[in-house]
């Protein structure tokens, strides 16, 4: 699919603009995409900063080769319901809602829509996004290396079979939250131990920061590079004992089902 092809972006939130800002980078022209948007200073936003046209849902839908529905699952069926009637029947779509089948879009759009369905996460914002995509059986080859390409702009993206969408949200969908929220605690522990929130802050962000670009790039497991932070009966060993002890491994599993079994509940 050439370059040249039409874009309409509906949803213009965070993950939005992230999209806008990698099909650019994916080297599509900002005056090919089109956003969709009700708030019109969110839209007035985006086009003074990325040089991108505004458009109604009828025209936007009708004139673009691809659509990226960037909306709330919640939000799906009746936004596929006004796209119905005015869409190209060729044209890609690519679904970023969580827990929306690849069949649950063609029935409410056209059984022979070719359609992309996308686990996106929020470091998109910054490229170092982590996604999981899956095709519809109509996609064509051309389809296909156009999502690669974008996707490619966004992070890493892994393509899986759609039966492990579900998986995908629990993992990377929702990953960063559980990150944050364990950062989190770290500055809290930290605080509790007398360190200032600032200080804790500061020391927290860099270690995790730190630890993650040493796992990116050392070439070692997690495993070996936990195994070469820890003494025997030393400090972090003592740490890693309570987590243990409060068995972190299950805690960990318990919440990736969790948010495994809502997604599926989203379909």
């Amino acid at each position: 699919m050439a370059n040249q092809q039409k874009v309409a972006v509906l949803g213009a939130g965070v993950m939005g603009e992230a999209l806008i800002a990698a099909l650019i980078r994916s080297g599509i022209e900002p005056s090919l995409i089109s956003v969709v948007e009700k708030r019109q200073d969110r839209s007035a936003e985006l086009v003074e900063k990325y040089s991108i046209t505004v458009e109604y849902l009828n025209g936007a839908v009708s004139t673009s080769d691809v659509i990226l529905l960037v909306v709330k699952p919640q939000d799906m069926q009746s936004l596929l319901g006004e796209l119905k009637p005015h869409i190209n029947k060729n044209a890609l779509v690519m679904s970023f809602a969580a827990g929306k089948t690849i069949g649950f879009i063609q029935e409410n759009l056209n059984d022979s829509q070719p359609i992309v369905r996308i686990m996106p996460n929020t470091p998109t914002s910054v490229g170092l996004g982590a996604a999981g995509y899956s095709f519809g059986s109509t996609v064509t080859q051309e389809h296909r290396a156009f999502v690669v390409s974008l996707l490619a702009a966004t992070g890493k993206a892994v393509e899986v079979d759609e039966s492990l969408q579900d998986a995908i949200t629990a993992t990377s969908g929702s990953g960063p939250a559980y990150f944050f929220a364990f950062v989190e605690a770290m500055i809290e522990g930290s605080i509790a131990l007398g360190l200032t929130r600032e200080d804790a802050t500061t020391l927290t962000i860099q270690t995790i920061a730190g630890s993650a670009a040493l796992l990116e790039n050392s070439g070692d497991s997690p495993t070996i590079l936990r195994e070469k932070v820890t003494s025997p009966n030393g400090t972090t060993a003592a740490a890693l004992a309570s987590f243990n002890n409060d068995h972190l491994a299950e805690i960990v599993a318990r919440a990736m089902k969790a948010a495994h079994a809502r997604s599926q509940e989203l379909a």
